[in-house]
């Protein structure tokens, strides 16, 4: 077993639960931990552009869509609550990266494009961003790098089948 700091806190588990079955935890905790530590990181590309992950993915669902989305529509293409996208539409729009509109059949829809800005800062940040994430998976090799993607792809399917209609 690796020694981490989720093998630290497993040990400590079984040495106070014997019996326990600790494998979820140890699973489990190595995807939240590796999570939290990459959002510490806030990815250093998006955070000197003045952009958070979250408003970068509504710019980059924008971009590859190559279209104007609705709110909704931006939603669930980033996983994220209509009150979130909501308020991160308002200072992307307040930056200039985006522009709304209103449906000419039904003027409760919005549409959101990207603005000229918005559409130049993507298609400028996305390699800075890409590089950037390349180096932090640098200590793994390529083999490694797509064994994990595989196997969280796998754990992804089953989560999205089990527990995506309840999140």
């Amino acid at each position: 077993m690796t020694d981490d700091i989720v093998a630290s806190v497993v040990r400590q588990w079984q040495a106070v639960s014997p019996g326990l079955d600790t494998e979820p935890m140890a699973l489990i905790g190595r995807i939240n931990r590796c999570s939290a530590l990459l959002q510490q990181a806030e990815d250093a590309p998006l955070r000197a552009a003045g952009l958070t992950r979250a408003e970068f993915d509504l710019l980059g669902a924008m971009r590859r869509t190559d279209r104007e989305l609705t709110p909704g529509e931006l939603a669930r293409e980033t996983f994220s609550s209509g009150a979130a996208v909501t308020k991160r539409l308002r200072a992307l729009q307040e930056s200039g990266l985006i522009a709304r509109r209103s449906d000419a059949r039904d003027r409760r829809v919005a549409h959101v494009g990207l603005t000229e800005a918005g559409r130049e800062l993507v298609d400028r940040l996305l390699p800075e961003q890409l590089a950037y994430e390349r180096s932090v998976l640098s200590g793994l090799d390529e083999k490694t790098r797509n064994e994990l993607g595989e196997q969280l792809g796998e754990l992804l399917v089953q989560l999205e089948g089990r527990l995506g209609g309840r999140l």
